[in-house]
């Protein structure tokens, strides 16, 4: 299969062409490099042996994109491309709805127009909003969100939906992950973003390499067992296996179906860091700020759909995050392996 994966040079991305590659589906990024290096390509290709074609410019370029799909035959497309940071996307509402609402739509309309009919979209546990419970379950209520990154999720599901129910010869796989941390055990790939991160994972590892001063905590005073906010961490490369599973699912179905991604354990922000500080044998710093705009106070998966559908659940342990995490961080040759 030819598989055109939007933000491929990404966090999530970056693994998930790997594991494409080594399921033998030919690959083509595009990513305008905004939150990636270019020499993540390189990269992928050392730990593959493969090369993905890659073209630099926004997913939201029709023109450029239809030139895509003219010089490749696309069976399936991945949607990655979005902008990603919750407390962000408070501050800067339009630029999100923008960025995120139109690379989606764009793509969409010129897969319509080349006929292709597969598509995995990066979705998110942000589209069950504030008032669900948790576990969070595919079928509960997903039209609400608490920060306007989550509103676009929200947003291009319903379109996504609506598109499928007027040509239901199309398949489309909305897949709601929870909070991706770790790295390819190679170290070579890992979440490495420009400026000062706004994920947890990173920050972290910044502290402790000496680049950041200290590690702040958004919230100690949130309804939970010690007053950090708790979330459903998994290995990105689980969640990159995630993605195989889905299109070799697509491949074979046609309609909608929105498909959680977690490891159903809700883990707290305290709790991962002094993981982090006893798989690596450091010492972090860290304050307790001020919440944080559009944090919740905890939630988790309900992985048994993924399961039962897909074949696929989380294999990574905590320690395995914190670990590749680090050793992605500096740049190094795995020690031994995760365990």
């Amino acid at each position: 299969m030819t598989v055109l994966v939007t933000g491929g040079a990404g966090y999530i991305g970056s693994h998930t062409v790997v594991e494409l590659l080594n399921a033998g589906h030919e690959t083509i990024i595009v990513d305008d490099l905004s939150n990636a290096k270019l020499d993540v390509i390189d990269r992928i290709e050392t730990i593959t042996g493969k090369r993905p074609a890659f073209y630099q410019f926004d997913a939201a370029d029709k023109e450029r994109l239809r030139d895509v799909f003219a010089n490749h035959k696309i069976d399936a497309a991945i949607h990655f491309a979005a902008f990603k940071a919750v407390g962000e996307s408070v501050r800067k509402p339009l630029q999100y709805y923008r960025n995120n609402i139109d690379s989606a739509l764009t793509l969409l309309e010129v897969m319509e127009e080349f006929g292709c009919k597969k598509l995995v979209f990066s979705s998110s546990a942000t589209v069950y909003g504030p008032n669900n419970p948790h576990p969070y379950k595919e079928e509960m209520p997903a039209i609400q969100s608490s920060s306007p990154y989550g509103w676009t999720k929200v947003m291009i599901e319903r379109i996504l939906t609506d598109y499928v129910t007027a040509h239901p010869d199309f398949c489309a796989i909305l897949l709601r992950y929870f909070n991706p941390i770790g790295a390819h055990e190679s170290g070579l790939l890992g979440d490495d973003p420009n400026g000062i991160p706004n994920n947890l994972m990173p920050y972290i590892c910044r502290v402790a390499a000496g680049q950041l001063e200290k590690l702040t905590i958004f919230g100690g005073d949130y309804p939970t067992p010690d007053g950090t906010c708790q979330r459903d961490y998994l290995h990105v490369v689980d969640l990159a296996v995630g993605h195989l599973k889905a299109l070799e699912y697509a491949e074979n179905h046609n309609g909608v179906e929105a498909i959680n991604l977690g490891t159903g354990n809700g883990i707290s922000v305290l709790e991962l860091v002094t993981a982090f500080e006893k798989a690596n044998n450091i010492k972090l710093p860290y304050v307790i700020g001020p919440r944080r705009d559009g944090d919740l106070p905890a939630f988790w998966a309900d992985a048994e759909k993924a399961r039962n559908l897909l074949g696929w659940e989380a294999s990574h342990s905590v320690k395995d995050m914190c670990r590749s995490s680090w050793l992605f961080a500096k740049g190094g040759t795995p020690e031994s392996s995760f365990s």
